[in-house]
């Protein structure tokens, strides 16, 4: 219950806050459909009664009036509750599409937000599949849920007036009623349960399904399906996970089927009984004709009004279940600690970075990938981190940028633990190209400039002719407004990986932090184009802090120093010509084994 109380409570103030409305469309529909039903069971009593008295020989004249006004009524009722109706439902329907565009939008802000760590967490990515399900397929988000609320307000009404008209006539009518009702809601209830224990079951599924049509139907991997025949491959795996949901769906019918039968007998019983019991009161001339009609008009409605009412508060229950999944994401634990502390002004002194003993693993993983690391980074040092695969390089990048926290010891910035920083200020501090950066569907410039209001033009044309990207742009269509990729637009472009690289190591610079991290920046340029890159690299980053991670060490001795990690941590630090000179070292092993590439046969 405190699920449902919670996102009743959640989809409640957000209708008010967002979208009052709504609530004005509700109140349109009740009055239009409280007015209607009761018509529907009152006017046909009417007008029988007195078209009975006209053929049982009581003069037309006197009754012709209320029949053409009780049927000049009915017509009124009918157009003007379809005319309000249809106001209201236009106007619920539009409101409903705008909430489900909302709580997307709600969706992926707070997925931007969330610490990183979650982005590679399985349970926080089956969270997120099942917040963005929950609120659309299965509860039909704020309006499908407020629609029940709508419905249990309307259903009770009707219900009181019809409780009254039978039990004025033929009070047996209700229990009758209530006995189908209690035995068909628990029937409702087994189904409900069924539907709700496999959404779990069909939620991680559907991530895994849509995750390989979504690589089928994108463009970006378009090359490698084609060159290494993977549609194969990815087609069998969408029909195996199509067919465990279809075998999910198929037990779940089944499993269902015994209980709908069993409603199906109830209602016939109830309408079976209910009939003889009203018919012999008609015979034996307790009630009209009349009377009749209306009490089993009314038996109709009650029995209705109470299943609707049930149902409703089973569909409110079972929604929210769907939705609740959807604040369990907003509220998903932080993963990391924050702090409130801001970063002092050095007065141009700059920043000085230390690790000190850290050790780190990934969650759910019992393997270290650093252990006792101690690194010193002084303002304005270049240091370049080479290593093999795996030996924690990138790992040590996103712990400085507090993508993860370490697992044991601390990284200070000048000597205050860089948990004590307030989050938002602290990431001002970097400027990072990840090697496995992402460009945006959009304009050059604002994969330049991405997020900030005042665009400097001067400097994004400062840092793309730093990066050897400014003549290419100037070549493009529309300059440094055309788009890059053709996702949103046809005439756009699909950058070479040399400038979509470019294009991350000038939006770097551009930010212009204190401190410029460039991970695997050139491994798609060529040598030629790296050393163009490298050459420039004092120019390119002035003297900011950097740090930089390369495979390919020509490229080192532009920078002060050195780390070389192995086994876990820093097994070598020094200036390229120290570690060179270490013949037995695993930098000048690494630096000999690259050199044999760019010698030619007379040894230059």
């Amino acid at each position: 219950m405190r699920e449902v109380r919670r996102t009743l409570a959640f989809m409640l103030r957000t209708a008010w806050r967002e979208k009052p409305a709504l609530f004005g469309s509700y109140l349109l529909l009740f009055v239009g459909d409280t007015v209607a039903t009761m018509k529907s069971v009152l006017i046909p009593k009417l007008l029988l009664d007195e078209l009975l008295l006209v053929t049982e020989g009581a003069p037309l004249s006197e009754h012709l009036r209320l029949i053409v006004l009780y049927a000049a009524l009915t017509v009124a009722i009918d157009v003007l509750v379809r005319a309000t109706n249809g106001v209201a439902d236009r106007t619920k329907g539009e409101i409903a599409q705008w909430f489900q565009e909302y709580c997307d939008m709600m969706i992926g802000e707070h997925a931007m937000k969330m610490d990183y760590e979650h982005t590679e967490d399985p349970d926080a990515l089956d969270q997120l599949n099942k917040a963005r399900e929950g609120m659309s397929w299965y509860s039909g988000g704020v309006v499908g849920i407020l629609d029940c609320v709508y419905r249990i307000a309307l259903n009770v009404t009707v219900l009181c007036g019809v409780t009254t008209l039978i039990f004025t006539r033929c009070p047996l009518l209700l229990p009758i009623q209530l006995i189908a009702l209690l035995m068909i809601s628990w029937l409702t209830a087994r189904i409900n349960g069924i539907d709700t224990r496999n959404f779990v079951r069909l939620s991680r599924l559907n991530r895994i399904f849509s995750y390989v049509l979504f690589q089928l139907a994108s463009f970006q991997y378009g090359k490698d399906i084609r060159l290494y025949d993977s549609s194969r491959m990815m087609g069998d795996k969408a029909k195996e996970k199509s067919d465990e949901m279809a075998d999910i769906w198929r037990e779940q019918a089944l499993e269902q089927m015994r209980y709908s039968w069993g409603i199906d007998i109830v209602n016939v019983l109830r309408d079976g009984i209910s009939y003889f019991y009203i018919g012999m009161l008609a015979v034996r001339r307790v009630i009209s004709v009349g009377d009749f009609t209306m009490c089993m008009l009314s038996a109709a409605q009650l029995y209705n009004s109470l299943q609707n009412i049930i149902i409703s508060v089973m569909d409110i229950k079972k929604r929210c279940s769907y939705a609740y999944q959807f604040i369990l994401f907003l509220d998903y634990p932080a993963a990391m600690q924050t702090g409130e502390r801001s970063l002092v002004d050095t007065g141009g002194k700059g920043h000085v970075i230390t690790f000190c003993d850290v050790s780190f693993r990934y969650p759910r993983s019992d393997k270290y990938v650093l252990r006792h690391l101690n690194l010193t980074i002084r303002q304005g040092e270049h240091l370049s981190i080479v290593g093999l695969n795996g030996a924690g390089k990138t790992t040590f990048i996103k712990l400085l940028c507090r993508l993860y926290e370490v697992t044991e010891g601390e990284i200070c910035i000048d000597g205050v633990n860089i948990m004590e920083y307030a989050e938002e200020e602290y990431r001002k501090l970097f400027a990072v190209v990840f090697q496995d950066f992402r460009l945006f569907a959009f304009s050059l410039r604002e994969n330049v400039a991405p997020g900030l209001e005042a665009v400097d033009e001067e400097r994004i044309e400062q840092v793309l002719t730093q990066t050897g990207l400014y003549e290419d742009a100037q070549k493009l269509s529309d300059g440094l407004d055309t788009m890059i990729y053709k996702s949103f637009d046809e005439k756009g472009v699909e950058l070479s990986g040399g400038q979509q690289q470019k294009t991350a190591i000038s939006r770097a610079l551009y930010r212009d932090a204190p401190i410029v991290i460039l991970d695997e920046p050139t491994a798609a340029l060529d040598p030629v184009a790296e050393y163009e890159i490298y050459r420039q690299f004092h120019a390119l980053v002035g003297g900011k802090t950097a740090i930089y991670i390369s495979h390919r060490l020509s490229s080192c001795r532009f920078c002060d120093h050195i780390a070389v990690f192995a086994d876990e941590t820093v097994k070598e630090y020094g200036t390229h010509d120290e570690l060179v000179a270490r013949a037995d070292g695993i930098y000048a092993e690494m630096f000999r084994a690259q050199a044999q590439y760019y010698v030619d046969s007379n040894g230059a």
